[in-house]
């Protein structure tokens, strides 16, 4: 018997070009800029990806496959925590589909496989929406924003 698996859905618009977009998420240099994490890799299929924190610990946090690369529009990998690297059932799959939409780009990602009420899956539908939101931040001002904050207690 399968495991029921949940998908994670956060669809964004940009005032950016496909090609920014696509570079954003897979360059270390601009990612460590709204994300705090570095996304390494060749970004060929079949290649390695790991998402570095961008501090002095320099820890790689995430691993994962790229599954399709389609540069600028496509992008697909597996997902991780490093940790659990040798476990297959710890993976789940990031989509990115970056859209020209009427003078600016859709961003959609999809992350899917995940067990439902996990600790990825609970994390993960927290911190996509800052990161995606500091992305386009940091596409259209020049400056992401913090994703590590916290909400202030009142």
């Amino acid at each position: 018997m399968t495991k029921e698996k949940m998908s994670f859905v956060y669809v964004t618009y940009i005032r950016s070009t496909p090609e920014k977009v696509f570079e954003a998420i897979t360059k270390p240099e601009i990612a460590s800029r709204y994300w705090g994490h570095e996304n390494v890799s060749d970004w060929k299929p079949g290649s390695r990806w790991e998402h570095i924190r961008a501090n002095e610990s320099r820890s790689v946090e995430l691993v994962g496959k790229v599954v399709e690369s389609k540069p600028p529009t496509n992008l697909v990998i597996t997902w991780a925590n490093a940790s659990q690297e040798n476990d297959p059932e710890s993976y789940s799959r990031v989509s990115f589909e970056i859209v020209v939409y009427d003078g600016m780009v859709r961003l959609t990602v999809t992350h899917d496989e995940l067990e439902p009420n996990s600790g990825m899956a609970n994390g993960i539908q927290k911190g996509w929406p800052i990161v995606l939101s500091s992305l386009k931040s940091l596409l259209e001002t020049g400056e992401g924003m913090d994703v590590f904050a916290k909400p202030k207690a009142v």
